[in-house]
């Protein structure tokens, strides 16, 4: 079977997804009830020798409640009457899904403030303070 692209360096092999297809839920009228065109697509990222390590364990991240406890991925797509159209849009998805999985995100440096910026934090404090104790009563000794 080709492969699908996702990355230059990443493709998958048709034959590790599988497709079932079952009748779409929710109004439709008789067409509905009579064809099988939702679409339900199953990767089994866990046991995909297409996908490196680092990516799996993103897109099991990514995936929620959509990845398995045995680490199958499963999208599944009923918006179009068509077949041919859920599977382009599930395999579309599913495309989108390890893309993103493969961006690794920048890790946060962590800073501190600098000298001058500690400087206008204690002179605003200060002023603060000034106004705040002008407000007491007035004395007269």
């Amino acid at each position: 079977m080709p492969s699908i692209p996702i990355t230059r360096s990443i493709a998958i092999d048709a034959d590790e997804l599988s497709e079932t297809f079952v009748r779409s839920t929710g109004a439709g009228g008789q067409h509905v009830n009579t064809t099988d065109s939702a679409v339900q697509l199953r990767f089994d990222v866990a046991n995909s020798p297409s996908l490196p390590d680092a990516v799996k364990r993103r897109l099991a991240v990514i995936a929620g409640r959509r990845m398995t406890a045995e680490g199958v991925l499963i999208l599944r797509s009923e918006g179009s009457r068509s077949q041919l159209m859920n599977r382009q849009e599930v395999l579309a998805r599913l495309v989108d899904l390890i893309r993103e999985a493969t961006v690794v995100p920048k890790a946060r440096k962590a800073t501190k403030p600098g000298k001058a910026a500690k400087a206008r934090r204690v002179d605003a404090k200060k002023a603060r303070s000034t106004v705040k104790a002008g407000r007491g009563k007035v004395r007269f000794d």
